[in-house]
């Protein structure tokens, strides 16, 4: 029974986004608590308290690129979209292209950048984010990030990994830049 739902849930998902979530697959495949035990970290994805919706957004979508994962960049651009976050905020951020985007999405673009990369930078762009957000837009920041890490390092892990090269926003297809910008 255990293992029908969650290939129900699995199937709902994939409608849902139009995602191939075959690793998910193989990971219930393999033992179906396995993937309760994953699930659990969805909740770490979905923390979002004292950031606008296009800040929490960007931060994952930057770490999704970092991850070097199309579709999972795909899916956090078209769930960004179906939220409410302008194309051409997204599209900027895809680009990298900090001088069109918001102040504080460009803010948090570079914060979640220089964390990746665990550049000196990271310090002053993290007391940046307090003083504009708060102790909880932080951590809602740091768990957009770490999240959005998390499904690409499983999905290639499994074998399913696929390099973002070009996403689709709002209909117009856009290039990745595949390395982060520490000099942004």
């Amino acid at each position: 029974m255990l293992t029908w739902f969650l290939r129900r849930w699995i199937d709902k998902f994939e409608r849902t986004w139009s995602y191939d979530a075959s690793y998910l697959r193989d990971v219930l495949d393999a033992d179906p608590r396995a993937l309760l035990a994953f699930s659990k970290v969805q909740g770490l994805g979905t923390y979002h308290k004292d950031v606008p919706l296009d800040v929490y957004c960007a931060a994952g979508i930057v770490g999704a690129m970092s991850a070097d994962c199309g579709p999972c960049t795909q899916l956090a651009i078209d769930m960004a979209l179906r939220a409410g976050v302008d194309p051409m905020v997204l599209r900027a951020v895809v680009a990298r292209d900090l001088k069109a985007l918001p102040k504080d999405v460009a803010l948090t673009v570079r914060f979640a950048e220089a964390s990746l990369c665990h550049a000196p930078e990271a310090d002053d762009l993290r007391d940046e984010v307090l003083s504009r957000f708060g102790k909880r837009g932080l951590v809602s920041l740091a768990f957009a990030l770490t999240a959005s890490r998390l499904y690409p390092t499983l999905k290639y892990a499994m074998g399913h990994g696929r390099a973002c090269v070009r996403v689709t926003i709002g209909g117009e297809t856009r290039q990745v830049r595949g390395e982060l910008n520490r000099a942004a």
